[in-house]
């Protein structure tokens, strides 16, 4: 029979060797070559041709890696039990470390970014945890790069998303938030007040400096009076200064 026969086996072995040993890989993938088990080298993006039984390949992603920081358990300088949870973008920017230098830099990463959340964050109050989220970003980045380095991995961002505070902490933080309300308002009545009180005295100064100013103003106010619909009142000027002459 036709596949008894020498020839169509060859072919068959063949084009599986050919099937193992020709690669395509993508612009954003490396691959990372052992020979025998020694690195050789890295190649790619394109075409490439594995020695069939000698080399072997470890297919690399050199795109940027979005990666969760699950809810981390946190205690604050000042005892206040927090849940923080924080995302963490990086990038292979060394195939052959990540590859060589640890055996999962993926999960590696992962386990430092949470003790690294925990400690740094673990250092500030919780004031200074809810006003300064941008310096413990910039504080956690530079950590995680300085750690992943030796791995071949570049940590471009690190943010903490969300902060859980416990239920009493939350209702004792509005309490405070309502009070410093109430605080500004009466501030801000009281400097109204201030003001008023400064431009009445400024205005009574004034009046006592003038003494035709007063009459004019007790003109525009019987004008007032007298000007609405149906007001049957009726006004007898007499000079400002009369009770002035009685009382001598």
């Amino acid at each position: 029979m036709l596949f008894d026969q020498p020839i169509f086996i060859f072919v068959v072995l063949f084009g599986v060797l050919l099937f193992n040993s020709v690669k395509i890989l993508r612009e954003y993938e490396r691959a990372v070559v052992f020979r025998l088990g020694r690195f050789t080298g890295v190649r790619g993006p394109g075409l490439i041709i594995l020695i069939p039984g000698l080399e072997k390949m470890v297919r690399t992603d050199l795109r940027t890696i979005t990666m969760d920081v699950p809810s981390q358990d946190i205690i604050s300088k000042d005892n206040v039990t927090l849940k923080v949870n924080g995302v963490v973008y990086f990038r292979v920017n060394s195939p052959e470390r990540a590859v060589i230098s640890v055996e999962n830099f993926y999960a590696a990463t992962a386990q430092i970014a949470q003790t690294t959340l925990r400690t740094v964050i673990g250092q500030y109050e919780l004031d200074e945890i809810l006003q300064q989220r941008d310096k413990i970003n910039a504080s956690l980045q530079t950590i995680l790069d300085e750690q992943t380095e030796p791995w071949g991995i570049k940590v471009s961002i690190v943010e903490v998303k969300a902060i859980d505070l416990p239920i009493e902490m939350q209702r004792a933080m509005a309490k405070q938030a309502e009070a410093q309300r109430d605080k500004r308002a009466k501030v801000i009545s009281a400097e109204g007040e201030l003001e008023a009180a400064k431009k009445l005295a400024e205005a009574a100064r004034i009046l006592a400096e003038e003494p035709n100013a007063i009459t004019l103003r007790y003109l525009d106010t019987m004008k007032e009076i007298s000007g609405g619909a149906g007001n049957s009142t009726t006004f007898f000027p007499l000079p400002i200064n009369i009770f002035d002459k009685l009382l001598k």
